[in-house]
């Protein structure tokens, strides 16, 4: 399978912030574009922690974002493959965009609570 950004369908988008995804091999495949200062900590409440509970592996491939954890940060820059682990929130420092591959079901379990989330704060 291959995808790229024209292939990949629209699941989120609005202003500067975008989500284009597909489901492979029982994993969601990303490509998402956000602006800086873009901060998802209200769209995780109601999770453990009020933090993202799906890990994700990814690259960076443009901008920087600082990712919190409960007990530590970490900053990945254009050019940083990564791993995030459950229990935390990205928060995008400069225009930025990412390719992200996350566990089906855990990132639908997740994604219910943001959509939720963002209906209720008039975001959707």
């Amino acid at each position: 399978m291959r995808g790229s950004k024209q292939d990949l369908p629209v699941v989120f988008e609005s202003g500067p912030m975008s989500s284009r995804q597909a489901e492979w091999g029982g994993m969601t495949v990303a490509i998402e574009t956000a602006p800086a200062g873009a901060d998802p900590t209200p769209l995780f409440k109601g999770l453990p922690g009020d933090r993202c509970q799906c890990p994700h592996w990814g690259y960076v491939v443009s901008g920087r974002m600082r990712v919190k954890y409960a007990d530590r940060e970490e900053v990945m820059v254009a050019g940083d493959a990564y791993y995030l682990a459950p229990g935390h929130i990205a928060v995008c420092e400069e225009d930025g965009e990412v390719v992200e591959f996350s566990p089906q079901g855990e990132y639908q379990r997740t994604m219910e609570v943001v959509f939720r989330n963002m209906r209720a704060l008039g975001a959707e």
